[in-house]
């Protein structure tokens, strides 16, 4: 267990906090007292849920904005001790179909934010959530901070941009900040509409709708798969240290797998549903990045962070959570 005694009485902001992360986020600073608030655009691509807080709905403020609205963003930063940045656009597809709508979500939004925390409440500490498709095709495994950033698709230039924004803030300006760089993040309160947004809340919905999975290629890509309360985890512990001040961090999962071995377990967790293999789109090949494993030494020397849940428990949750409230999410 991890002595997360900073937390309760803290004013703690989360923005994209009515999406995926920032909710379960959201939900666990409650549970450990903190006063929180969450800030969301609700743009329609992007899964933002007003049910993702639904158990915290009477104990947490929401604000409605847009992160490029200064003046909302400035009387929101107000007073806040801790903020977790998670706000942004996260499909590779979307974002090479309209790379300047990217680029404003991941990169521009995070100058308006950055100017307005400056402004109004520079002694803040941020966590910003990064990602490991920085990093593009992997020259070695497991990767850790040093890797070569080499982006394969225009969302992880406009998430590295995002995230060193953040960094230049920290030297330039001394604002406290730190990037936790997510891979395969998974679990409930996810986007399920559309599998834009990675191939593991589709591939659930399409089991749990008795549809045939199709994995491209021959299913032998092996990644890492990190479980949204140790994604969460990682961003406290962050969250509440001023070493990891100007720092970015690499997370991962308990051990790798290859995503037929990944679907397997799905169909096994899921009667009735079956899966295929199927040629690669020209499009989805040019821009995936291949093998990806994360070395995740550095978070755990400076932090003492390590991923706690095994891919299967963090399915049979994430199952378990969609069954029982799949009218919110289909």
């Amino acid at each position: 267990m991890y002595d997360f005694s900073f937390y309760p009485g803290k004013k703690v902001l989360v923005t994209g906090g009515l999406g995926f992360i920032g909710s379960n986020l959201a939900i666990k600073l409650v549970e450990l007292g903190s006063e929180v608030t969450v800030v969301d655009a609700l743009i329609p691509e992007l899964g933002g849920n007003q049910f993702n807080i639904d158990p915290i709905k009477k104990d947490v403020k929401v604000v409605i904005a847009d992160m490029r609205d200064s003046a909302k963003m400035e009387k929101v930063l107000e007073g806040q001790e801790v903020v977790f940045n998670i706000a942004g656009q996260v499909s590779h597809e979307d974002g090479m179909v309209d790379p300047l709508w990217d680029l404003e979500l991941n990169a521009t939004s995070n100058i308006y934010f950055l100017e307005a925390l400056r402004r109004v409440n520079p002694t803040a500490k941020v966590i910003h959530s990064g990602t490991r498709q920085i990093y593009g095709k992997i020259e070695h495994i497991p990767v850790n901070e040093r890797h070569l950033v080499r982006p394969s698709d225009t969302n992880g230039i406009s998430k590295f941009a995002g995230e060193w924004y953040h960094m230049v803030y920290a030297s330039v300006y001394g604002l406290k900040t730190t990037s936790i760089r997510l891979t395969n993040t998974f679990g409930p309160r996810q986007l399920m509409r559309h599998g834009r947004q990675g191939f593991i809340p589709f591939f659930i919905r399409l089991a749990l709708d008795g549809k045939e999975i199709s994995v491209y290629g021959d299913g032998l890509q092996v990644r890492d798969m990190t479980y949204v309360t140790d994604a969460n985890d990682a961003m406290l512990l962050a969250g509440q240290s001023d070493t990891s001040n100007g720092k970015y961090y690499n997370i991962g999962g308990i051990k790798p797998i290859t995503l037929l071995d990944f679907t397997k377990n799905i169909v096994k967790m899921v009667k009735g549903s079956s899966y295929h293999l199927i040629p690669f789109p020209e499009g989805r090949k040019k821009i995936d990045i291949g093998d990806y494993v994360g070395d995740y030494t550095k978070i755990k020397e400076d932090l003492g962070w390590r991923p706690k849940v095994s891919i299967e428990e963090g399915l049979r949750r994430t199952i378990s959570y969609y069954k029982k409230h799949k009218k919110h999410y289909w």
